[in-house]
């Protein structure tokens, strides 16, 4: 079934097509969601990759990494027909009247800068066979300027040459929470060049903006920093809250109590403020690292130098961790028995890019500690990148005979396993809650000696104040 199209000539703009066929370049963590969401909204996708096996794996309805709902959504899309994925970009620039370029930017070796090869690469080879109107629409994650260049490279290798438009429409993706996030976000950006391109999206995204979905229109360069921005306010809302816990343990205070209160200030809310072992993942590390870096490529370096003492608190949550297990150990971890529980970088993934978890569980190892690592979805992406670990299969193994846990990801297994059930399992009662996640009192009550980062060792349950779509969700 062919897109209609609908002429406006009373501004002279060029036609827009009313249900565009889509493509999403890149099926990752987030070209996927965004294929099989936009499938699922009722428009024709086409997923392309580079990677045959990622490619095979889609087609047979298998989702190549954990995101709760979403192998559900990839067997609607599929079935519906509306759905399919090539390695062809030839295919591709046939096919589309939009195409939504979603490769990875990673931090370049040796330099915290974004590693552009991949989003250079997709726009130079699928713009090379546009030889119509179209627009290339980028969600990676890149340095402000980007986009401008990649305009001016698309003009010039296209054979539709200026026919062929870039605009940018950053994510805003929570792992754990990917399609709900989709489908239903919480505002859309559109960085544009263009009346056309303006409309021309308005119509990739009809459903969602019909659902009162808040839209902010900007430039090329406000689009691009809008994701690195936001990023960056959270890392350092994160941060801020993880060095109140630094001042606390000196005085003697409870970060846990102060958290709480200042959740209740409207100004401030609870959302982004618990503390604990940090954040880690593949967004904002290296967003705000690759943020610093291109500041200082434009010259306002200063400007942002706060990022650098964000990202430092950050790490030094990961070694205060392996202190408090130390301390619990009895001075030293030589030999002791320690059970990491958590190793995906959050609940309800199986991401381990920078993943807080494991860099604790390798320090402790490295301390000559005997540790084992459970995760409920992780598992084979640790072993993969930590060989050196041992693993056990479930809760259970993990724990027996343990002389210190250690709690780094809050899966919802964990937080509401029974205390006592656990207590019978290990060597020693002593447990270190990275994440603040457990009741402190069930635990003391089950005769537990417990710790946590920035709170006194005889503390009680706090409850945060959080916004209910950053509850956790459980996981089958």
């Amino acid at each position: 079934m062919s897109a209609s199209v609908t002429p406006i000539p009373a501004t002279g703009m060029p036609p827009v097509v009313d249900h565009p066929r889509l493509t999403v370049i890149g099926t990752g963590y987030l070209g996927a969601t965004h294929a099989v969401s936009m499938a699922v909204l009722g428009y024709e996708v086409l997923g392309v990759d580079v990677d045959p096996a990622k490619v095979e794996a889609l087609v047979a309805g298998r989702v190549p990494f954990h995101e709760p709902g979403l192998p559900e959504q990839l067997a609607e899309a599929l079935a519906s027909g509306r759905l399919r994925f090539t390695s062809s970009l030839r295919e591709a620039a046939e096919f589309g009247d939009v195409h939504f370029v979603c490769v990875g930017t990673p931090q370049q070796r040796g330099s915290h800068a974004a590693d552009l090869a991949y989003v250079d690469s997709a726009f130079r080879e699928l713009a090379s066979h546009i030889d119509r109107r179209a627009l290339v629409v980028g969600k990676s994650t890149v340095p402000v300027g980007t986009a401008e260049r990649l305009a001016a490279l698309v003009a010039e290798v296209a054979p539709a040459g200026a026919e062929v438009e870039v605009a940018w429409n950053p994510e805003f993706l929570r792992e754990g929470y990917a399609v709900q996030d989709t489908l239903h976000p919480d505002r859309l950006v559109f960085g544009v060049r263009s009346a056309w391109a303006e409309a021309q999206l308005r119509a990739a995204f009809r459903p969602i903006l019909d659902e009162g979905t808040p839209l902010v229109v900007a430039d090329l360069p406000t689009a691009e920093l809008v994701k690195v921005a936001a990023n960056s306010f959270l890392a350092t809302k994160i941060s801020f809250i993880n060095a109140m816990a630094e001042v606390c343990e000196a005085a003697g205070a409870d970060v846990s109590v102060l958290a709480s209160a200042l959740s209740h200030d409207t100004r401030i809310g609870g959302r982004f403020l618990k503390p604990g072992l940090g954040f880690g993942g593949g967004c904002l590390p290296k967003d705000i690292r690759a943020f610093s870096a291109r500041a200082q490529e434009l010259g306002v370096g200063q400007a942002v130098r706060f990022l650098d003492e964000v990202d430092a608190i950050n790490l030094r949550r990961r070694q205060r961790t392996v202190d408090l297990v130390t301390e619990m150990a009895g001075g030293s971890v030589a030999g002791k028995r320690i059970a990491a529980l958590g190793a995906a970088f959050k609940p309800n993934s199986d991401d381990i890019r920078d993943a807080p978890a494991l860099d604790v569980a390798r320090m402790l190892d490295e301390a000559g500690a005997v540790v084992t690592v459970y995760d409920p979805e992780a598992m084979a992406n640790a072993a993969r990148s930590y060989p050196t670990l041992r693993y056990a299969e479930s809760l259970t193994a993990a724990v027996i005979d343990a002389d210190v846990v250690v709690l780094l990801t809050e899966w919802e297994q964990f937080r509401t396993v029974d205390p006592h059930d656990l207590g019978a399992l290990v060597h020693h009662r002593r447990i270190v809650d990275g994440r603040h996640a457990l009741d402190a009192d069930a635990y003391r009550a089950a005769g537990w000696e417990l710790r946590a980062l920035g709170r006194p060792t005889a503390s009680g349950t706090v409850e945060i104040a959080v916004d209910d779509q950053d509850r956790l969700q459980a996981t089958a």
